[in-house]
């Protein structure tokens, strides 16, 4: 028995049903990547929104604290970005993303007054 499969690149292309098992095992993978990668964007969104309040900054200056507490500690951001909004309610970082929240938060808020702090 043969299938075929339509779509915009290749309009009629012959699908066996071991190809359509491996198709359908694709596509499964693709959607759970993007749920996940959807959940992700809102914890980092989140946390954001966290940092702008306060820190004090635009929303593109709290994304860039994340990201270099991201790299300076060697979290994955999503990470950061969960540990950030747990902080926000009340619980603790740890020593090495506390120190370099601060330093991040310094260095923008120094940005964005313009001068750097004696």
């Amino acid at each position: 028995m043969v299938f075929f499969a339509i779509s915009r690149r290749h309009p009629l292309q012959p699908l066996s049903v071991t190809d359509l098992v491996l198709e359908h095992e694709r596509l499964h993978e693709e959607i759970d990547q993007l749920q996940h990668a959807l959940g992700s964007h809102a914890v980092i969104d989140q946390a954001i929104g966290a940092v702008v309040a306060f820190g004090r900054m635009p929303p593109e200056d709290a994304w860039r604290v994340l990201r270099e507490v991201s790299q300076r500690t060697n979290t994955k951001l999503r990470t950061v970005a969960e540990h950030v909004l747990k902080f926000a309610q009340g619980g603790a970082l740890s020593d090495t993303e506390l120190e370099e929240l601060r330093r991040a938060l310094d260095r923008h808020s120094q940005r964005l007054t313009g001068r750097a702090k004696p």
